[in-house]
């Protein structure tokens, strides 16, 4: 029987001692609870990605330290660590070290980099590929196992295929795969399958935690020869999964050993995966910058209404402060609303009127703007200086400003440079109108109607003129959300999206999409829940001329 833990870890980007002291304190957990093998993230050791941390080479110096005073640790039990090698001066990998007996016994090199979406591997590390040769291959307590990296099992027939044809009873690929909606689905399947072709277990450990705007949800699990789960992690939780494998020889050891007994957690609804992303994402990105509050603009609408909740959640009310700043055009019901939310949450409201600063800014500008129309110029002012006033918040106090903007305002530029995109970051960038009042209503649904119902009836406005309405200058969100998902996410076609909306309802949202590139390339990072978010995923050039139309 081989006992094996998957330590589902949440280390941070760089914190090469707080990552140490983390494996070594899941290593004495997995011990304590008699496991012969505790398996680690990939680059647990340095987090993931390091990015361009990795061009420092005192950095990988230090990771190879680390990882060297961990395995003189490690005694009566074996692991598996995630970390970045370097044979030859230049040359890296991203590699997987095998402990045990106080030594690093052998070390497997990731043979398949990911280039694509958010992944640039190639960047930094050489693959060790070589066709047909065999290699991570190693005896754990008589069991013969194969070890690789994250993209390498993805490969339908590649070092997996090959470690199970010589034998391998036991395939364990540790990961750093990040979320996004659908992602848990599609790798389950492909995990199922690849245990039922190499007629093996198949032990998958992945990372979990916020790293900038991706958010990993864990999810580590054991998969049977027959494509069954065995055993599975917490979604976005650290956990420490262990279980009995019916592999190798039993010993009048393992005859102790009470018995692991697996209970598989319980299945989520999408509204509510999405929310714990946002809640983990949100709470690393505070906490492992060192801020300690955050402040926030509530206007009274939904989107500010959601992200108040979603930090709420994540860091605690004590540590939530939002500011009101009515103008002229602020209604008594947006500022009614407000009052009543801070209430629900048990948040901090501070009230800054914004109307001498405008009357103050249309003074100063009277001879320049003379003869002129009131347009978007005045409404944009408002925004600004409710951004300025955020900004001036956080610099005297220290307090990260967290922005409001969605998916669907981002995508088509409904929203102000230097105005309500200030801030250092953006909690629903990534998701759609549509889905922010999926959420709010979820929320309301686990916590009591903490989000006035007036709130999500109300028709979106910025409230920036008289009697505004989002839909005076944009489709109706449930037109505009799928177009975006078409052009955005799946990189459809005019003549394809055509086919199920308007040409003239499609080309407008193209046109706004594609002109908006400018300010999306100056917002603040945000965390990522598609398939694709405006970030490292989306690289539109700015100067851009091709048009379909």
């Amino acid at each position: 029987m081989l006992r094996i833990a998957i330590a589902q870890i949440n280390p941070t980007v760089g914190d090469l001692k707080g990552n140490q002291q983390l494996i070594l304190d899941y290593i004495l957990r997995a011990k304590e609870k008699n496991a012969d093998l505790v398996v680690f993230p990939e680059l647990a050791i340095c987090g993931y990605p390091p990015e361009d941390l990795l061009y420092k080479n005192h950095f990988i110096q230090d990771n190879i330290k680390s990882l060297k005073k961990i395995a003189a640790q490690v005694q009566g039990i074996s692991g598996i660590i995630g970390f970045v090698d370097c044979i030859e001066s230049g040359v890296l990998h991203n590699a997987a070290a095998f402990i045990s007996e106080g030594k690093i016994k052998s070390v497997y090199h990731k043979q398949k980099l990911p280039n694509y979406g958010v992944f640039d591997e190639k960047r930094y590390f050489k693959s060790s590929w070589l066709k047909g040769k065999l290699c991570g291959m190693l005896k754990i307590k008589g069991v013969s196992a194969g070890i690789s990296i994250c993209e390498d099992i993805w490969v339908e027939d590649g070092v997996c295929n090959r470690q199970a044809k010589a034998g391998a009873q036991l395939l364990i690929n540790i990961s750093s795969s990040p979320y996004d909606i659908g992602k848990l689905k599609i790798r389950e399947a492909m995990l199922k399958q690849r245990a039922q072709q190499a007629a093996a277990h198949v032990c998958y450990v992945n990372v979990v935690g916020g790293q900038d705007e991706l958010v990993f949800d864990g999810r580590s699990m054991i998969v049977g020869p027959k494509g069954e789960i065995v055993a599975k992690g917490k979604l976005f939780e650290e956990d420490l999964v262990l279980c009995d494998l019916p592999l190798g020889t039993r010993t009048k050891q393992d005859d102790k050993k009470a018995q692991i007994k697996n209970l598989l957690p319980k299945k989520m609804t999408k509204i509510e995966i999405v929310y714990k992303a946002l809640v983990l994402g949100t709470q690393d990105y505070i906490k492992k910058n060192g801020f300690k509050k955050v402040v926030i603009g509530l206007s009274g609408g939904i989107d500010s209404a959601l992200v108040t909740a979603i930090a709420v959640k994540a860091i605690g009310k004590e540590n939530v402060i939002c500011v009101t700043m009515p103008s002229r055009y602020t209604s008594t019901g947006t500022r009614s609303d407000a009052e009543r939310l801070a209430k629900n949450l048990e948040v901090e409201l501070i009230t800054i009127p914004i109307e001498d600063i405008f009357t103050s800014y249309v003074k100063t500008l009277s001879n320049e703007f003379k003869g002129t129309q009131v347009d978007v110029t005045e409404e944009n002012i408002q925004a600004r200086i409710r951004g300025n006033l955020l900004m001036a918040l956080s610099n005297k106090f220290g307090w990260l400003v967290l922005t409001t903007g969605n998916k669907s305002e981002v995508a088509v530029g409904y929203c102000t440079l230097y105005g309500d995109m200030s801030g250092g970051f953006a909690v629903i960038k990534d998701v759609p109108k549509t889905m922010v009042y999926q959420l709010s209503e979820y929320i309301n649904k686990i916590d009591k109607q903490v989000i006035p119902i007036t709130i999500i009836r109300r028709a979106p406005s910025a409230e920036l003129r008289s009697n505004q309405k989002d839909q005076d200058s944009l489709p109706p969100y449930d037109v505009l959300d799928p177009i975006l998902e078409q052009y955005v996410e799946k990189h459809e076609s005019v003549e394809t999206m055509s086919k199920k909306n308007k040409k003239d309802i499609v080309q407008k949202i193209i046109d706004l999409v594609d002109h908006s590139e400018y300010k999306r390339r100056q917002a603040p990072p945000g965390i990522k829940i598609t398939s694709r978010a405006f970030g490292k995923d989306w690289r539109l050039p700015i100067t851009n001329k091709y048009r379909e139309f």
